[in-house]
């Protein structure tokens, strides 16, 4: 085909060659934009201001531990932490009181104190506490108060001082809210005679 013709024929197809070719520069800029837009965008975290990555706590830990002492930690760290940090539990440790009153998984705040009885010292420390909260403070100690001392409480019969033993440790007195052992209005009226 001579260059005359094919000039001919480009004058006579001129206007849907130049569409064809823009079309043809449109569609591959269009294939660039979406393969870009389809890379993986950066991931944003947002951090609770409950939860702040810096920032340290001082916890105390005394008692059947391998090293007893005051630790430094990472706030939002929780007592099982501070128990390995101290060497976890020494061979004297009253590991039943363990079971029945800690609660491994509490936070820690700044300045908390921690004492792990010895072998039936766990027993006497119970006493010592329930009696001294019961008959000093007028406060008793959901985590170690005895079924009559609990059943003595306004609103608490002998299930419900059984649901509060059966459910402990707790962390914190309005866990037996929370846990609905205790209905709003028996919580209300004493919720101030409770404590930890």
């Amino acid at each position: 085909m001579e260059i005359p013709a094919l000039e001919a024929l480009f004058e006579r197809f001129r206007i849907p060659i130049i569409i064809a070719s823009i079309g043809i520069v449109l569609i591959g800029a269009g294939i660039l934009f979406f393969l870009k837009s389809s890379s993986p965008e950066e991931k944003i975290e947002i951090i609770s201001s409950e939860n702040p990555v810096s920032g340290t706590i001082f916890a105390d830990i005394e008692g059947a531990v391998e090293k007893p002492g005051v630790y430094e930690l990472s706030s939002g760290s929780r007592l099982q932490d501070l128990l390995v940090a101290a060497g976890g539990f020494s061979a004297e440790a009253d590991r039943v009181w363990v079971e029945k009153t800690l609660n491994r998984a509490q936070k820690l705040k700044d300045g908390d104190k921690f004492y792990i009885p010895k072998k039936g010292e766990g027993l006497q420390l119970q006493k010592t506490q329930s009696g001294v909260l019961s008959t000093q403070k007028g406060l008793v100690n959901v985590n170690t108060a005895s079924q009559s001392e609990l059943e003595a409480l306004w609103g608490i019969g002998p299930v419900t001082a059984q649901k509060i033993i059966g459910n402990r440790p707790y962390s914190q007195v309005s866990d037996l809210l929370t846990k609905k052992i205790l209905g709003s209005n028996v919580y209300q009226r004493i919720a101030e005679q409770l404590t930890i």
